[in-house]
């Protein structure tokens, strides 16, 4: 089964709002084995929604649509879809008494508007919502199937787990999708497709590799389709360990681990912990971190010293590194990260300090110009990067990097 997306939302298309619910969606209907083949965002206008589902109904057996479902006048999508197919809109006593007891529980009167929402096409199934007022809506219609639900992302989501999901499941082919998710770090994607040429030369037609690239890391997703008694599974383990075996230390994990779960993971099998002395990557370091649960268990916490007189006062760097080397320089950050470890009382520790950019960058120290070190008891290793002249990018990539130079002190594999 194929499926199409539609996301309605003026709020959407001029970027007020980010589109959670299509990355939410696609990876809830591929769990079920139904490939999105394609995903839209259109404006909340009626002449927009009929021509996105003319489109959608045209190249896919499913579409699902979300937003445009409120109380108010501008949310036309029901409205919109009963006059697609020819239908008036009904009342529907379930959902009214649904809707009534939402206003009850919350101490809240109900007004006329809100009754409205038990109104739906005489043609739908309706999915219930019991996080909100908005029913899903269901149309079969000449084999395909229409879904419109609203676009809040959790009441979305309830509607998609408690009747969407369960209905599709029904009509499952028998077919599945499996997925093998590689993560890579340090190393861009055309060199990786080069390493990787005659493996991916080498593999049944029946299963696909993937190059999903982000800041300083490439997720490699493995990719077939198990009918019958073939081997697809055991097929794209090989192809994994063939993969790793050929990458060797950029690969940090596979399936949904992080690199800080990976971190994480080290430190509690050592027994050891971690701190961060924070400049250019501003605390961003410390929240990679602390997105791993139980990270409470190894990570002691952050200095973030911007200025100089805080890397003086709370790491120890000394006033003539400063004035002689400036805070951008390997003097500095091998003064900050083993004053950082010191303070905090902790076995490993990173520092990152750095021209974020867009403006401060010189002439010997153009902006990108980061210098990251980590450090143990015994050992403290520097590196200076040299990254782009995007603020966020830099951040993001000085906390990834700091990570990594941690996770090859951590497992005793050479650094870049």
């Amino acid at each position: 089964m194929k499926a199409a997306l539609l996301i309605i939302g003026d709020e959407i298309l001029n970027g007020t709002t980010l589109d959670t619910n299509s990355q939410y969606l696609a990876r809830q209907l591929e769990g079920l084995n139904i490939k999105v083949v394609e995903r839209n965002t259109i404006s909340d206008k009626k002449e927009a929604i009929i021509k996105g589902l003319d489109h959608c109904l045209a190249n896919a057996d499913l579409v699902v649509t979300t937003g445009g479902l409120g109380p108010t006048k501008d949310d036309i999508t029901k409205k919109t879809i009963a006059e697609y197919f020819g239908v008036e809109l009904v009342m529907n006593h379930d959902v009214l008494a649904q809707v009534e007891s939402f206003f009850a529980k919350k101490n809240r009167p109900i007004l006329e508007v809100n009754r409205l929402q038990a109104l739906v096409p005489e043609n739908c199934m309706v999915l219930q919502n019991k996080m909100g007022t908005a029913p899903g809506m269901l149309i079969e219609h000449n084999g395909k199937i229409l879904v419109s639900m609203p676009g809040v992302p959790h009441e979305m989501q309830y509607i998609t787990e408690n009747g969407l999901l369960p209905y599709l499941e029904i009509l499952n082919n028998g077919q599945e999708i499996i997925h093998h998710h590689l993560h890579t770090i340090g190393v861009g994607e055309s060199r990786i497709a080069q390493q990787l040429e005659a493996i991916e030369d080498s593999m049944p037609a029946h299963i696909g590799l993937a190059y999903l690239p982000s800041p300083g890391m490439v997720k490699l997703r493995l990719t077939g389709v198990s009918e019958g008694e073939n081997n697809t599974k055991s097929q794209i383990a090989g192809l994994a360990n063939s993969i790793k075996q050929t990458l060797g230390t950029i690969v940090f994990g596979e399936g949904n681990t992080s690199i800080s779960q990976v971190i994480g993971e080290q430190l509690l099998k050592t027994g050891k912990t971690l701190s961060t002395a924070e400049s250019c990557s501003s605390g961003y370091l410390a929240q990679l971190i602390t997105q791993t649960p139980g990270s409470s268990q190894y990570y002691e916490g952050s200095i973030v010293a911007y200025s100089y007189r805080l890397k003086k006062e709370l790491l120890g760097v000394k006033h003539d590194t400063l004035t002689e080397h400036g805070a951008v320089s390997e003097e500095t950050i091998i003064e900050m990260v083993e004053g950082g470890r010191k303070k905090l009382g902790t076995d490993y520790a990173i520092a990152t300090s750095g021209i974020a950019g867009p403006g401060g960058g010189m002439p010997n120290k153009p902006v990108g110009t980061v210098w990251i070190a980590v450090a143990s008891q015994n050992q403290t290793i520097t590196k200076k990067w040299q990254f782009g002249s995007d603020r966020a990018r830099n951040t993001h990539l000085t906390a990834i990097m700091g990570l990594e130079m941690l996770r090859r002190l951590l497992l005793n594999l050479p650094q870049f």
